[in-house]
């Protein structure tokens, strides 16, 4: 295996050309995404090689497109959509279906092509073409605002084969049957509609397509094209699996190191902040404590790297971790370390092993109380929100064909949102910025106030620049279970029961409290929604850790 020395970065290798950033054209000539420059050297395995074998059928990602059709309405900021095939397919490899996307951002997508790896003359290849189409949409007789009639065909695949894309002319005669391969039956797996593209009249809308099976272990492969339907039946197109050993075009430890490098992100506390991350280690020498339950008045102290934390899989409320107990240390304890925090770096095989996700973990040893916002009264609610043990992460999603940052997942109580890494805030070293809400900790990709509520009236979440910031390359990395004994899992990691205890207190006692200076009216609203909560939000007992979460094993979302 290579040392780290024989990993090449090039500073500045992952700068965004902001200038340089394009909306969609209106002509169709091939078009290039604007993309993070890709100039690292990455020695040893299957990882960023530019193409991924799923076994027998080559796959590579395309990030350049013939424009073929654009709507100027609907869709996201009715701004409309366009619909693109791939240009400059290499040598061997056809096309597998278009790409489309909103035109109320710049063109940053992909999509894959493939190439038959069968030996010469093998009757039943991974690839076929199709033996017709059907017209399945067409905007021949609908007003509205775009660049011409448009036509949406679905291949026909010969049997014991399956379509995973649409071909899209603005000519009512049907596509040439070599436009487009068909995939085996065996190397297809079942598709879902994911968000919406573009809506169109006669409630046929434009998805995006993925996988139904999404997880470290699920082989399912997106193919990056799009679903043209009404959204009530199981849609016509499938994603691709990957037959082989999902773990073959994952990252080794160097490569993890060179990433992490490149595309850390950098985050920015609120300048009112109190309770700032710490280093799990730091929480532990400084105070922190294991109860357990029926001996609550004995608790132990934690041991360095949590060596004493129970390690059986189970969350049955038998043990907590809380705060210390004197008065004094429990409040010193409580505002955090920033100087010993680092992100705790989980990696995983995600889509069938063409992607990389890196889950940044980030420890804060207390929860502040949640605010609200009543029409134009900042309310403190009290207890609501507090609780000890909190756990966020962002999660990097990088491609395995290229080693380019593809999305950020940010995550929000429990929820999130995917952003594009075009759509990214840069700082300093063109490291992508991560917004860390105000008491809350939720992740935000731009600073600002997002409510969980209505637009008058919800819990705060804030978040601002300030110089109270946290760089998450500052890292250790956790868990990577493709790599096997190459990477040592820390005790404190197998602790499956909660970082805090149960906090008990009376939702509606807190409420008189925090509301009794407002009308009735909006005391009963801000009750509803605030009742409506998350436990996540609310705060009634501490979280479980990482490995506990659903998208450990997951998706995020």
């Amino acid at each position: 295996m290579p040392t780290m020395s024989s990993v090449k970065y090039e500073k500045g290798a992952v700068a965004l050309l902001f200038l340089t950033l394009f909306f969609l054209s209106t002509t169709t000539q091939a078009m290039e995404i604007p993309k993070i420059p890709q100039k690292f050297h990455f020695p040893g395995n299957g990882f960023s090689k530019g193409s991924i074998d799923l076994g027998g059928l080559q796959v590579s990602q395309i990030t350049t497109f013939n424009k073929i059709w654009a709507s100027q309405e609907g869709g996201p900021d009715n701004q409309g959509a366009t619909i693109f095939e791939p240009s400059g397919i290499p040598q061997g490899f056809s096309m597998l279906g278009s790409y489309s996307q909103p035109n109320n951002k710049a063109l940053f997508g992909w999509v894959l092509v493939a190439k038959d790896l069968s030996p010469p003359n093998t009757i039943n290849g991974t690839l076929k073409q199709p033996i017709d189409y059907s017209l399945i949409w067409t905007t021949e007789s609908l007003g509205i605002s775009q660049d011409s009639n448009v036509y949406v065909w679905l291949p026909t695949a010969p049997n014991g084969y399956k379509a995973v894309g649409h071909v899209v002319t603005t000519s009512p005669n049907k596509p040439a049957l070599n436009k487009v391969m068909c995939v085996r039956t065996d190397l297809t797996d079942q598709c879902d509609r994911n968000s919406v593209i573009w809506n169109g009249p006669n409630a046929i809308n434009f998805f995006e397509a993925r996988p139904s099976n999404r997880g470290t272990q699920s082989p399912s492969v997106p193919v990056g094209t799009f679903v043209v339907d009404n959204g009530t039946v199981p849609i016509a197109i499938s994603c691709l699996k990957n037959t082989k050993n999902i773990a073959s075009s994952m990252p080794n430890v160097q490569q993890i190191e060179a990433i992490v490098k490149a595309y850390s992100p950098i985050m920015f506390l609120h300048p009112d902040e109190e309770y700032l991350p710490s280093s799990v280690n730091w929480f532990f020498s400084n105070g922190g404590l294991l109860y357990t339950r029926g001996n609550e008045s004995n608790p132990v102290a934690i041991a360095q790297n949590g060596t004493n934390l129970p390690q059986d899989p189970n969350n049955d409320g038998a043990y907590w971790l809380d705060l210390p107990a004197d008065g004094a240390e429990k409040d010193r304890v409580k505002k955090g370390d920033l100087e010993s925090a680092r992100s705790y770096i989980h990696v995983k095989p995600m889509l069938g092993g063409t992607f990389s996700d890196i889950a940044m973990w980030v420890f804060y040893p207390f929860n502040g109380p949640a605010r609200a916002k009543v029409e134009f009264f900042n309310v403190n609610l009290g207890k609501i929100g507090e609780h000890v043990g909190d756990w966020e992460h962002a999660t990097l999603r990088v491609s395995n064909f290229n080693g380019e940052l593809r999305q950020i997942y940010f995550s929000q109580h429990s929820h999130g949102q995917w952003v594009e890494a075009s759509q990214l805030e840069y700082q300093s070293n063109n490291k992508p910025v991560v917004y860390s809400s105000l008491h809350g900790h939720a992740a935000y990709p731009h600073p600002g106030l997002v409510l969980q509520g209505t637009n008058a009236i919800g819990v705060r979440n804030d978040t601002a620049s300030s110089d109270i910031v946290m760089d998450l390359g500052s890292h250790e990395l956790v868990s990577a279970e493709y790599l096997g004994s190459q990477v040592v899992e820390p005790p404190w990691l197998n602790y499956f029961r909660e970082w805090g205890p149960k906090i008990d207190y009376n939702i509606d006692d807190e409420l008189k409290k925090v509301a009794k200076a407002l009308p009735g009216r909006l005391r009963d609203l801000l009750a509803k929604i605030v009742k409506s909560l998350p436990s996540e939000v609310l705060g009634e007992e501490g979280p479980t850790g990482p490995k506990v979460k659903n998208n450990w094993n997951g998706d995020e979302a």
